[in-house]
């Protein structure tokens, strides 16, 4: 049988002449708010008689996405989003940008506000809300710049600056990782151990090459986190100025330091390029040299202002702070092993390959023929990086997306090979709670190898010098390593677990990225990328509902029938809802708790019934850390909380009523009196969870199914009614 198509599709074929409109929705954390967004909008554009497609750009991938002839025969383009979203391809059209609660919350006044919206032609700020000239600032580096949406738009989660940032990192990381793991593997099966016990590549050699590919990967590192923030602030023009300022920050023989100013100078870099372009771009000039401002002029004006202020301004504190902090050094050399090993393993592990890392490490290299015990220090502190963030990703891996997960697992081996870089992808994204914990880590390791008088006898780090016998003190040169490994680790963590929420998104949630780069927080979401559910996976309607170039996720058919068989035996072999992850079992009529933490925790009980919860308080601890990235209450008296563990077994879907309402910080501040909870296995749920999340939003949006829920009599008239999701 033929699923009913999705209504988004054909309204364009039955509304009145004279007024065509297209939408996109978009948010960086789950997607039930992506989907409520389009339908909300898709409702009132049909009361309307007007004919709206909408396009969702979801964590499972872009469904119903907009053809080139939507587009030329639009009259307007609604973006409802908090991500970045290809503005590109709407150039010519009248824009309107706001955040996707604004989708949510009114969207008849957008259907109003975009028939005056200006044209947008690609400029900053061509797509604004009506016209207006102040308001939040939305980016978009896939094509159209940066582009202002109203003033006090409700639904922005992350500023320019995040944003921006995580844009780099996410460009950079993959730098980082085929860099850092080439060298490693060119030294681990091409270096020739000497007498000293240092490792020698031989000059020509096959493993010479890989090596310097990977040395390229890594020269070329800082230069694209540099450029890839200042391309998601100022768009194409203000990449070529942040590349160069990133690879000028980066060589130090420019401004008369032994060191350049690594990532940290690659972010000042980055920043200041995209700001600069986008400062350069709102300077009035006659019409004829428009055409050359973004080719030509913006480029060569940015990036000269840009590196001559980094070699004749910035460039200089950055060699008076090298030959300081060597002299600092020099000094200390004969006082307490335990207070030199504390300061040179913080340098080491503070910015990575700067200034202050690499004044320390060329001092202990200094001394390696006379004071060895100093380079034994640096030695033990410089894979407590790497080491310690690839540790924190094994410990709480649900903070970390997908992204940082497998880069945490490259870090580890980069660690192991003394390759302290491996840990800027993690610094560059969380720098406040990332630096202070390798810091704290590298100080003990380095004193522990100060206190044991741990000698290092070549130029180098990590766990490799040691086994290739250049170190003295091998046993606490290990110990000094997981100490510190552990610290930072741990730190990391509580840093984090501190914060209350992830710093990037999985993808459900990274990275965040923006201009369609890497995962999203690592959501993993980047328009038309990602597939979506099989249909072995997904009920028919919602394969229908896929983009038509879209790639099919892998598929589930086991898990799924599986689960429904489980359900429809718990259940006295009444079929359950949702592939059978939702049954009566896991429905109540009315939720007891006063507040959202107690509901919680109630609806994490409930789902234990189903059998395929392993640890309720664990259940619950993931469904509140989830809670505390933002808010699951989705507005109309919903409530969708969910969480990734490995604290069931299977998918499970529970469903209650609280007629009273229980307060969830919802959007439109509405108390929950439908409350579903989803929760999935940490590794094996894949897109699953998605798939429900949709399904229930779409659904959801219904006011009458709504009421039939809040009508039921009794659990089997709740099932009654839920059984019409699918």
């Amino acid at each position: 049988m033929t699923s009913s198509a999705d209504p988004r599709e054909g309204a364009g074929q039955t509304a009145e002449p004279g007024l065509k409109l297209l939408a996109v929705t978009a948010c960086p954390t789950g997607i039930a708010h992506t989907y409520m967004a389009a339908e909300k909008l898709t409702q009132a554009a049909e009361a309307r008689g007007i004919a709206m497609k909408v396009e969702t750009q979801g964590s499972i991938g872009a469904e119903n996405v907009l053809s080139d002839n939507d587009v030329r025969s639009a009259d307007g383009i609604i973006i409802a989003a908090d991500k970045d979203v290809d503005r590109s391809r709407f150039t010519g059209k009248k824009l309107l940008v706001v955040g996707v609660a604004e989708g949510i919350s009114d969207p008849d006044g957008l259907i109003d506000r975009v028939r005056q919206a200006p044209v947008y032609d690609g400029g900053e700020r061509d797509a604004a809300s009506g016209g207006a000239q102040d308001g939040a600032v939305t980016n978009d580096t896939a094509g159209g710049g940066p582009v202002r949406g109203p003033a006090g738009a409700k639904g922005r989660e992350r500023s320019i600056g995040y944003k921006a940032l995580m844009n780099g990192v996410s460009y950079m990381i993959p730098f980082v990782v085929v860099g850092g793991l080439l060298i490693a593997v060119s030294l681990a099966l091409g270096g020739d151990p000497q007498a000293d016990g240092g490792l020698v590549i031989p000059d020509g050699s096959f493993w010479k090459h890989v090596n310097d590919i990977g040395t390229i990967g890594f020269t070329l590192m800082v230069p694209i986190l540099s450029g890839y923030i200042a391309y998601a602030i100022g768009d194409r023009p203000a990449l070529v100025p942040g590349m160069i300022g990133g690879w000028i920050a980066n060589t130090g023989e420019l401004y008369d330091s032994e060191s350049g100013a690594g990532f940290i100078g690659a972010i000042v870099t980055g920043f200041l390029a995209g700001y600069l372009v986008q400062w350069i771009k709102k300077v009035r000039v006659p019409r004829f040299v428009r055409p050359i401002m973004p080719i030509i002029v913006i480029p060569i004006v940015s990036t000269s202002a840009l590196g001559l202020f980094f070699i004749y301004v910035i460039g200089r504190p950055i060699s008076w702070v090298f030959e300081h902090l060597t002299d600092f050094l020099g000094d200390m050399t004969g006082t307490s092993a335990a207070l030199l090993g504390v300061v040179l393993g913080l340098m080491v592990a503070f910015d990575m390959g700067g200034p202050v890392n690499k004044t320390a490490f060329l001092f202990g290299a200094g001394l390696v023929s006379k004071s060895p015990e100093v380079m034994g220090m640096v030695a033990a502190a410089i894979p407590v990086p790497p080491l310690g963030q690839g540790l924190a990703t094994l410990l709480r891996r649900r903070m970390f997306d997908a992204q940082e997960r497998e880069t945490g697992y490259a870090a580890l081996f980069m660690g192991f090979f003394g390759i302290t870089e491996g840990a800027i992808p993690f610094a560059a994204a969380r720098p406040a709670r990332v630096i202070p914990s390798n810091v704290l880590g590298g100080a003990v390791a380095g004193a522990v190898a100060g206190l044991a008088s741990v000698d290092g006898n070549v130029p180098h780090g990590g766990p490799i010098v040691a086994v290739l016998g250049a170190v003295d003190g091998v046993a606490m040169f290990f110990v000094a390593i997981v100490i510190g490994t552990a610290v930072t680790g741990l730190a990391t963590v509580g840093l984090m677990s501190l914060g209350g929420r992830k710093d990037t998104e999985a993808p459900e949630p990274v990275l965040a990225t923006v201009g369609g780069g890497a995962a999203e927080t690592a959501e993993a979401a980047v328009p038309g990328a990602p597939g979506v559910p099989s249909p072995a996976a997904a009920s028919g309607k919602a394969a229908t509902r896929a983009a038509p170039a879209a790639t099919e996720a892998p598929e589930a058919p086991e898990a799924s029938d599986a689960a429904a068989g489980d359900a429809a035996e718990g259940n006295g072999g009444v079929p359950g809802v949702l592939s059978g992850y939702l049954t009566e079992q896991t429905v109540k009529e009315r939720l007891s708790a006063g507040d959202k933490e107690a509901a919680i925790r109630e609806m994490a009980e409930l789902l234990a019934r189903s059998g395929r919860v392993s640890d309720t308080e664990e259940l619950t601890r993931a469904a509140l850390a989830r809670e505390a990235e933002g808010t699951t209450g989705l507005g109309e008296e919903i409530a969708v909380p969910h969480a990734k563990t490995d604290a069931v077994s299977a998918p499970v879907v529970g469903f209650a009523r609280a007629p009273e309402g229980v307060e969830w910080g919802a959007l439109d501040g509405t108390r929950a009196k439908l409350v579903f909870m989803i929760s999935v296995p940490e590794e094996a749920a894949g897109d699953e969870h998605l798939r429900i999340l949709a399904l229930l939003s779409r659904k959801l949006m219904d006011p009458a199914f709504r009421q039939r829920l809040l009508d039921a009599q009794d659990r089997a008239a709740v099932m009654a009614v839920l059984r019409e999701i699918e």
